[in-house]
């Protein structure tokens, strides 16, 4: 039996992974699908000093109180950031390390940095501390109509805070997974997904896969997601 921990992205939450826990369920596997402080199920406690930080939090005492050992740890998109941070707490209960068309960050990124925005300055009191949810493409209109209405504002904090890793990913003893959506190129963050997905393709310490959907993974394909995981055995 595998145990398979699953990091929702921004604007998400839980429910992403509503059609793939049951695949991997029926396999004869436990999941566990942590969701994030401020947004989707816990929008109620969204406030300003929500960080990645907080985030980082909510996965490492999710593992650490269910008492989970040999996890198969994934990440999506900006949930990336967050399984990357917690490996400084929770490395040693991980097998696999799953980024899931993900960011994956290096000592000091942000995904402001990563994507190239511009840092925010001194946040002045009454400043917007939200961002809203971008538009994001289903293959389903049904599985969009759920969705759109779940998607949530997210704390800026999350965005600005670098990540902190005391070594680089590739010298740590879990094995490295790399999941592309290759069908929106154009969709934001394109070209971060395709340089993680190169620095995969090209090391030894990687494997590489690739789905043919949008960015939206587990929604569009949760069978071949479900896959894909069930390889890692």
């Amino acid at each position: 039996m595998t145990t398979y921990v699953l990091v929702h992205g921004a604007w998400g939450g839980p429910h992403a992974f509503r059609r793939v826990r049951p695949l991997l369920r029926a396999a004869g596997h436990e999941v566990f699908t942590p969701g994030l402080t401020g947004v989707g199920e816990r929008v109620h406690l969204a406030s300003p000093q929500v960080t990645l930080r907080t985030h980082v939090q909510d996965v490492v005492h999710h593992v650490l109180y269910e008492a989970l050992t040999d996890v198969v740890l994934l990440g999506f998109s900006y949930g990336g950031m967050v399984v990357t941070g917690a490996l400084e707490h929770i490395a040693d209960r991980v097998r696999d390390l799953v980024y899931l068309d993900a960011f994956v960050p290096g000592d000091g990124d942000s995904l402001f940095s990563l994507t190239g925005a511009p840092p925010p300055g001194p946040a002045a009191i009454g400043s917007p501390w939200l961002v809203p949810p971008p538009d994001r493409a289903f293959e389903d209109p049904a599985v969009a109509a759920f969705a759109a209405v779940r998607r949530t504002p997210h704390p800026v904090g999350c965005f600005s805070e670098p990540v902190r890793l005391s070594r680089p990913l590739e010298e740590f003893p879990f094995r490295r997974t790399y999941i592309r959506a290759t069908g929106d190129p154009g969709a934001p963050a394109s070209a971060v997904f395709d340089a993680a997905a190169a620095r995969a393709r090209d090391s030894d310490a990687w494997r590489h896969r690739e789905i043919a959907t949008t960015h939206m993974v587990a929604d569009n394909r949760p069978e071949e997601l479900a896959e894909l995981l069930l390889e890692l055995d």
